[in-house]
This record gives C-alpha cells, structure tokens and sequence, in this order.
C-alpha cells in the first residue's frame, strides 16, 4: 500500500522545501519562481523514493526495480536535457516578444534542472524511500 502514497509523500515534501528554499530567497515572490525547475527536482524525488523502496521491498535484482531504474533515467536526463533546453528556447523567444511588443504572453523559462537540483532530488528521494520503508517496517 505504500508504493501508492509515496509519490505523493515525495511530491509534497519536495514542493515544501522548494517552495521553503524560494521563499528564503525571493520572499513574496517565491510562487513565481516556482516552475518545472529548481532545487530540489521534484520529479526525480518523486521517482527515485518509489525505486528506492521497490529495492528496499522487492530486492536491488529484480526485474521491477531495474524497471525503476530505466524510468528514472529518462526522467533524468529529461530533467537535464530536453526540458532544460525547451527554457533556453522559452527565454529567447521571450526576448523577440518583448523587443517587438508583439503581445503580453511569457513562456515559463524555469523548465528544467540543473545538475546540482537533479542530485538534491536523488537524494532526498532515497532519504524518504528509506524513511517510509523504515515507517512500515515498524
């Protein structure tokens, strides 16, 4: 029953601490800097807790948790490289926008990771896979 609620226990303590980490360094303005990027990466906390506890559950060998181990690594480096460069394109064409005022519509640029917010989210999703496999085991 846990394999159900651990991506929602992951979605939301990484959206805290992101939100938290923005809030501590935008103030008012943290909603707006929260997008489809920022530390921690939510999606990879999200998929990593739940492989770190099909591991924890099913064993590190099997077929289920290579499976995990495949999605999070497409997860990942879409997190690096498709999204990321779909906001470097976002913040380009958001520039032709406002040189030639041609409306008030602004693409999100935050859309991807970098490294450093992919690792925080790895991390923090085998802290909560360990956790919540701790909890249960109890």
């Amino acid at each position: 029953m846990i394999f159900i609620f651990a991506p929602f226990i992951a979605w939301f303590i990484s959206g805290a601490l992101k939100f938290l980490i923005n809030y501590l360094r935008f103030g008012r303005n943290a909603f707006e800097k929260i997008g489809n990027g920022g530390f921690p990466s939510t999606h990879t906390t999200i998929i990593i807790t739940t492989v770190t506890l099909v591991g924890l559950s099913e064993g590190f060998s099997s077929s289920v948790f290579g499976l995990g181990v495949a999605t999070a690594l497409i997860i990942i480096i879409d997190a690096l490289g498709l999204r990321r460069n779909v906001g470097k394109h976002a913040e380009v064409i958001n520039k032709i926008i406002m040189e030639n005022q041609l409306n008030n519509i602004k693409l999100r640029e935050s859309m991807g990771h970098k490294r450093h917010e992919v690792a925080g989210g790895i991390l923090l999703g085998i802290v909560i896979g360990l956790l919540l496999h701790w909890i249960v085991s109890l």
